[in-house]
C-alpha cells in the first residue's frame, strides 16, 4: 500500500497544482470543467500541509525550517505584486501563497508543542500566542480557515492514525454543513458545492496512506522543488494568461 516517497508525491501534486490554476487562462477551460478541476485539486493545499508537519517532525532544526517557509512567502508576495502591477492593464490578479500559510501552521505548532518554550518560557502564554497565531493565520492566508486545523490535528494525532482520519472526517463534514446550500436545481447545487469543495480535502487520505515515510530523492532539486515550482508555474500561467488576452 505504501508505494510512494514524498518528492514522487509532490510530482503528482504538483501536475494537480497546475489543473487547479489553469482557470486563470482566459476561455481555455469550461465552466462545467473548471468546476471539476477545482474539486479534484481539493487534496492539493492539506498534501503540502501533510508535507509540512512531516517536515517539521523531522527536521534539524525547527526555527530554521519556519524562517525558510516565511522567507519563501515574502519572496512570493513580492513577486506577486510586481506581476500584478505589469498584468494590471489585463485585470490579471494573482494573490496565491500558501507559504504563508505553512508557516503560519508549523509556527503554531512551534509554539505549542516545539521549542516555543526557548522563547517564552511560561506554558499558558505560549499556548495563548499559539492559539492567536493559528486565528490570525486562518483568517489572513490562503485556504488558512482549513489548512491551519489540518495541521494542528494531523501534528496532535500523529502517532494515532485512526483518530487523525476520524478528525478529518468530522472537519469535512462541518465544511460540508458550511458550504451546502439548495439552489432552485440539483445541477446547481452540484456545482456550486464543486465550487465551494474545502470539504473535499478528505480525498487527500488515499495519497497519505500511500506515503511510506521516506524523502526519496535527497538533491538540493528534490529539497527546494516546491519553493521554486510552487511560485513560478503560477507566475507562468498569469503571463499567458496576459498575452492570450491582448
Amino acid at each position: 500500500m505504501k508505494r510512494f516517497d514524498a518528492f514522487q508525491l509532490k510530482l503528482g501534486m504538483a501536475f494537480l497544482m497546475v489543473l487547479d490554476h489553469l482557470h486563470l487562462i482566459p476561455g481555455l477551460l469550461s465552466p462545467t470543467t473548471e468546476g471539476v478541476f477545482h474539486a479534484l485539486t481539493r487534496c492539493v493545499g492539506v498534501f503540502f500541509a501533510f508535507m509540512a508537519v512531516e517536515g517539521f517532525t523531522h527536521t534539524r532544526s525547527r526555527w530554521r525550517y519556519i524562517g525558510r517557509l516565511f522567507t519563501a512567502s515574502v519572496v512570493m508576495l513580492l513577486g506577486n505584486s510586481l506581476l500584478n502591477l505589469l498584468l494590471a492593464s489585463k485585470e490579471i490578479y494573482i494573490d496565491n501563497n500558501i507559504f504563508m500559510t505553512l508557516a503560519g501552521g508549523v509556527l503554531v505548532l512551534q509554539l505549542a508543542w516545539g521549542d516555543g518554550k526557548s522563547l517564552i518560557p511560561q506554558k499558558g502564554l505560549r499556548i495563548l500566542l499559539a492559539a492567536l497565531v493559528g486565528v490570525l493565520a486562518a483568517v489572513l492566508t490562503e485556504g488558512g480557515i482549513l489548512m491551519i486545523p489540518f495541521i494542528v490535528l494531523t501534528y496532535a494525532f500523529r502517532e494515532k492514525k485512526g483518530l487523525r482520519t476520524l478528525s478529518y472526517l468530522i472537519l469535512s463534514l462541518f465544511l460540508l454543513i458550511l458550504s451546502f446550500q439548495v439552489y432552485p436545481s440539483w445541477q446547481e447545487t452540484l456545482s456550486m458545492l464543486l465550487y465551494n469543495s474545502d470539504w473535499l480535502f478528505i480525498t487527500v487520505l488515499p495519497f497519505m496512506y500511500l506515503y511510506n515515510g521516506e524523502r526519496g530523492l535527497q538533491t538540493v532539486y528534490s529539497k527546494y522543488f516546491f519553493y521554486f515550482f510552487y511560485p513560478f508555474h503560477l507566475w507562468l500561467i498569469g503571463l499567458i494568461a496576459y498575452f492570450v488576452s491582448i
